[in-house]
């Protein structure tokens, strides 16, 4: 493992001090909103459009590397989104707030594309298993720091930004005195999201659904904390155990899921994040911080492990497919989701409490096991040849799914989807 990290050390040290930072960010903006006397639909908008930019960032940022290079964008990114903190520590306006959302969005989007295909163009078929495994544990790491990092100041006041910012700043350190060799530009891909339907409609409605009710949870779960009684360490260690949860059970989850048909596995999950958001609406109520804590925790098992079965039902479908270009496109659905999940969530707060932000995203849980059942009665399952490997993928809301990186990806054919006709031939293409 140490020879396979050491070409890529700045890029991993870059992207951990970003997750630290970004990771702290998307905790402290809620908290800071509550403070400051924002609404909760207010709180939810500012939500919905951070993956709004972050959509755009997924766009724009081949035509901007292609344009400025690697080092450059990077440089461009980081910038940019170093200034957006500390913007919204010196305004209190929820339009300001909103923009400042969306230009962070844009930037890290933009960030972690260009590592990530750096490290990809730094990686061989031997190494780029070991590699995404480093990849992922500099991803837990760095989230689980950011969210304790929160206890570092008060968050009605000015510091916690400008450690965001610092943070974002220094990113930029290890990036621009690398010597690895910048890589080629990246290729934007032919997306067909009807195409992707028709390989397989529980993968891309679970894409859609994950970013519909996990995007509420970052969005709003800290005013939720917040409201259940705990302080702000309280808030940051609740945070901290759903993505821990996430984290740990994604292995197990993943290996079952290889050896039985994936659908099953998507269904009990979904039900499982459906009772861990029940959970959370109940333990709000209880205002036992124990309780709060241990359902963020079972939410994380389940809710936050959806998506990496959802993307590897997926590639069962699409094995002879570009991987890239499928998981883009679910990319695209996902932050479809999450830009209309937060704002949706939090509509009823104001009637029916924090809780009923956890009742919608049960509901759209238990309508989405409800759609994965039909499938199971209805469509044959895949043979144990036909599945593809499970690959864990991160388990948080601030970066992308590392397309280039993952080792499904090496070797792939043309990015272009088989025709109709070629569908039908390739062992019933439809879960």
């Amino acid at each position: 493992m140490p020879r396979t990290i050491a070409p890529v050390f700045s890029l991993l040290l870059a992207t951990a001090i970003l997750l630290v930072g970004n990771g702290m960010l998307g905790t402290l903006i809620p908290i800071r909103a509550g403070i400051d006397g924002f609404a909760t639909a207010t709180v939810g908008i500012i939500g919905s459009v951070y993956f709004a930019g972050f959509l755009l960032g997924c766009i724009a940022t081949p035509y901007v590397v292609r344009r400025a290079g690697h080092i450059r964008s990077f440089a461009t990114f980081c910038g940019l989104a170093s200034a957006a903190p500390l913007i919204h520590a010196l305004s209190a306006d929820p339009f300001v707030w909103s923009m400042m959302r969306v230009l962070t969005g844009f930037c890290f989007a933009g960030l972690y594309m260009v590592i990530e295909s750096w490290l990809n163009e730094q990686s061989t078929n031997e190494t780029r298993g070991r590699l995404f495994s480093g990849y992922l544990i500099v991803n837990l790491s760095a989230l689980t720091v950011g969210q304790l990092l929160l206890n570092a100041a008060n968050p009605a006041g000015f510091v916690l930004f400008a450690v965001v910012s610092i943070l974002t700043s220094l990113a930029l350190v290890p990036v621009a005195m690398t010597t690895s060799v910048q890589p080629m530009p990246i290729q934007s891909t032919r997306i067909d999201i009807w195409a992707l339907y028709s390989l397989s409609p529980v993968g891309l409605v679970g894409s859609f659904v994950v970013g519909l009710a996990n995007a509420p949870f970052w969005t709003l779960a800290p005013l939720y904390a917040s409201d259940s009684g705990l302080d702000t360490a309280g808030v940051s260690i609740f945070m901290a155990a759903a993505i821990i949860g996430g984290a740990v059970a994604q292995w197990p989850i993943g290996r079952i899921s290889d050896r039985m048909d994936r659908r099953r596995v998507i269904l009990a999950l979904s039900l499982g994040a459906a009772a861990g958001e029940i959970a959370l609406a109940l333990a709000g109520m209880s205002g036992s911080m124990p309780a709060v804590l241990a359902a963020g925790f079972l939410f994380g098992v389940f809710g936050l492990t959806l998506y990496s079965v959802v993307v590897a039902h997926m590639n069962d479908h699409g094995q002879s497919e570009s991987f890239v270009a499928i998981s883009g496109g679910m990319l695209i659905v996902f932050s479809v989701g999450s830009i209309i999940g937060p704002t949706a969530a939090s509509i009823g707060v104001s009637s029916f409490g924090m809780a009923s932000i956890f009742v919608v995203t049960a509901a759209v849980h238990i309508v989405f096991a409800g759609f994965t059942l039909y499938r199971i009665a209805f469509t044959p399952a895949l043979s144990e040849e036909q599945r593809a490997d499970f690959v864990a993928v991160p388990v948080a809301q601030v970066q992308p799914l590392p397309t280039e990186l993952d080792p499904r990806a090496a070797d792939e054919p043309a990015q272009e989807y088989p025709s109709g006709e070629a569908q039908e031939e390739s062992h019933e293409k439809v879960d």
